[in-house]
């Protein structure tokens, strides 16, 4: 499997199926057909393509935009920007600051609104939706371990060991006790200067 092989596996599984529990059914199906190695080369790119995610300036938009700072949340935030497909996710890897126009983005806002503004509309079915359309998917990074052990026999983590084998390691999960922080200079997030420089159009939308 190459780059463009791994995109269109995550390209087909949001055509194929219409909420998050459905699309990992289909791709634990569609990879447990394949050879392990197969899922290893699968592994390899997901962990260099969610590397890519892990900058400090996508942490900020991160933090600003859905006012979350945890280091868990930022990783399954990552693997929700891998679902939304190549174009989404590669336009805001190389520009966080874009991530404030995403329509999936701005849709999850103005659900969260109006479920905040109005007590008549916290339905169970708008909070279904919020949940639904939530910018996090954690379950996505592993869905490939799962299939490993469905087809080999072998434990999950045989997956990971086979992929440190090929020399790839991940930028997740962040630990601060052993240094783990998101890539790039680091910046204080409490200055308002430096977040309308780094991130104008987010910071726009906060109203600075």
């Amino acid at each position: 499997m190459d780059i463009d092989g791994f995109w269109e596996l995550i390209e087909r599984s949001g055509r194929a199926a219409e909420t998050k529990d459905a699309r990992l059914a289909w791709m634990l199906e569609e990879l447990s057909g394949r050879s392990p190695e197969e899922l290893i080369d699968y592994q390899c790119l997901w962990t260099g393509v969610q590397g890519r995610g892990c900058s400090i300036d996508l942490y900020a938009a991160h933090w600003f935009v859905f006012g979350s700072g945890s280091l868990d949340g930022f990783e399954y935030f990552v693997s929700w920007l891998i679902s939304l497909g190549r174009e989404s996710f590669e336009r805001v890897a190389d520009c966080p600051d874009l991530l404030i126009e995403l329509p999936q983005v701005l849709r999850h806002l103005d659900l969260k609104r109006a479920y905040s503004d109005s007590k008549k509309a916290r339905s169970r079915d708008m909070l279904r939706r919020l949940e639904e359309e939530g910018p996090d998917f954690e379950l996505l990074a592993s869905v490939a371990c799962e299939a490993y052990e469905r087809i080999t026999g072998s434990e999950g983590v045989g997956l990971y060991e086979a992929v440190h084998g090929r020399g790839v390691f991940g930028s997740f999960p962040l630990v601060p006790a052993i240094g783990g922080v998101p890539k790039g200079e680091q910046w204080d997030f409490e200055d308002l200067g430096e977040l309308v420089r780094r991130l104008p159009r987010i910071a726009r939308h906060r109203g600075l």
